[in-house]
């Protein structure tokens, strides 16, 4: 961390980040596409497209769900590293326990939700009973089962913390395997199975995310013996928890932005048409293979910039900085590039309508403009938080996510013009954000990076 030359150190921790984000953000665009191509069922005509269209409805809540797991993950890990580091064997044991049972306390939660506020927050988004049916089919099994995908952001912590990051990107592998081979016999009733439409859907999720957590508890249990166990650790304590959460806090914040994004988002869309709501959904899996994977670059420059920010090493900090920036733009440039030429092919897979096509067509070249500008942005959060900044890349986050594209959306929905203008609001969005955060890190190079040319 503190010798290696940057480029190499980054793409050595880097890239098993992105394989494992990427494989993260497999399981909803796997789903979209099978749903897509379901046949006609109960004489309601494209099915498929009211299908992915309630997948959208459900989405945010599974990005809920993964902000929670993930960001108290993160808290976990963190504390982990550093009480393995002073070699305190209890408090190791002690934040692994208690890390899993406020998996377990944030999993009734969302049992809760589901038993009394799912209604409401469907019938939000829309009111059309076909798409509200499929929704609440799709979200009852994927929020009653989703304790193996809240445990997974803890498991996968427990692993990496301890170097062994390629046995939690194996448990990935299986997942996701997993869910590709199961979605088509369920949903479609191949091999005898019965044709189970939408609720397939969601049954090969959930045994996806089982196969995973269950293949990381066995690792977690038999081979990674650096971490203690047993019942006692699983009793919450005051301080463990308040170590986990002063961490993990704005890891939670920061993702679940994403979902109110995605859920503001979905309302104003549904008042413009549901080809729109459909057509964002898509774009929006889609573009998350792009992103997941500027998101591991960045998962990768935060660490490398705060050990040597530790070290007070100044021209180790500013080459991190400067080939983080560097890496994420590569990213996000080859993601606008295959956004701007392969958008038909990519929405043909989805076996959409004409129009609905033409729109996520639409969708992808236009808010695509704007990846260089999120490649700043995300770059820019993960020195942020290595420089002891959270408060800025909290900024950025709600700049980008929330503050400027949520109420231009809501604005160009009022033109005549709105499904060809709406789409707008996001590359601007990420491009006022990326001015804002340029200028924030100059001010805080200044401020907070030592002086010193080690």
């Amino acid at each position: 961390m503190g010798t290696e030359p940057i480029p190499r150190l980054l793409a050595g921790m880097g890239l098993p980040i992105v394989l494992s984000m990427m494989l993260q953000a497999m399981y909803n665009i796997v789903d979209s596409m099978f749903v897509s191509r379901m046949p006609a069922m109960n004489g309601i005509e494209n099915t498929g497209e009211l299908a992915v269209n309630a997948l959208t409805l459900a989405f945010p809540v599974q990005m809920l769900f993964v902000a929670f797991g993930i960001g108290t993950g993160v808290g976990v890990g963190a504390m982990l590293s550093r009480k393995l580091g002073q070699k305190d064997n209890e408090s190791v044991a002690k934040t692994a326990g208690n890390g899993i049972t406020l998996s377990l306390i944030m999993y009734v939660i969302f049992v809760l939700f589901a038993l009394f506020g799912m209604d409401p927050y469907l019938h939000s988004q829309t009111s059309d009973k076909v798409i509200l049916d499929m929704a609440r089919q799709y979200l009852v099994i994927c929020t009653y089962l989703s304790i193996a995908n809240i445990l997974w952001g803890v498991y996968e912590k427990l692993l990496q913390s301890t170097g062994k990051t390629k046995l939690s990107t194996l448990a990935q592998i299986l997942g996701a395997l997993t869910n590709i081979v199961l979605d088509p016999i369920m949903i479609y009733g191949l091999f005898g199975f019965p044709a189970l439409g939408i609720r397939g859907a969601a049954i090969a999720t959930v045994i996806g995310q089982f196969a995973t957590t269950i293949l990381a508890m066995i690792f977690q249990y038999t081979i990674n013996t650096e971490i203690p166990s047993g019942i006692r650790y699983l009793k919450l304590e005051r301080a463990t928890v308040k170590g986990i959460y002063s961490i993990g806090v704005s890891a939670i914040i920061m993702q679940a932005l994403m979902s109110f994004m995605t859920y503001g988002v979905n309302i104003v869309f549904g008042q413009i048409s549901i080809s729109a709501v459909t057509a964002y959904g898509i774009f929006y899996k889609i573009q998350q293979f792009i992103f997941f994977a500027g998101f591991g670059i960045r998962d990768a420059i935060t660490p490398i910039i705060s050990y040597n920010y530790g070290r007070e090493s100044r021209k180790r900090i500013l080459d991190g900085e400067k080939w983080g920036l560097i890496d994420v733009s590569v990213i996000m440039i080859l993601g606008l590039g295959i956004m701007q030429f392969f958008a038909h092919p990519l929405a043909g897979i989805f076996g959409l309508t004409a129009d609905t096509e033409d729109l996520c067509v639409l969708s992808m070249r236009v808010i695509s403009i704007g990846f260089i500008a999120a490649g700043i942005n995300i770059a820019a959060q993960g020195i942020f938080q290595a420089l002891e900044s959270g408060i800025s890349s909290l900024v950025i986050s709600l700049l980008r996510l929330l503050i400027i594209p949520i109420p231009l959306a809501i604005l160009f929905s009022k033109s005549s013009n709105a499904l060809s203008l709406v789409w707008w609001a996001f590359p601007i969005g990420e491009i006022a954000a990326a001015i804002i955060a340029v200028l924030l890190l100059v001010r805080i190079n200044r401020k907070n990076v030592p002086l010193s040319r080690q």
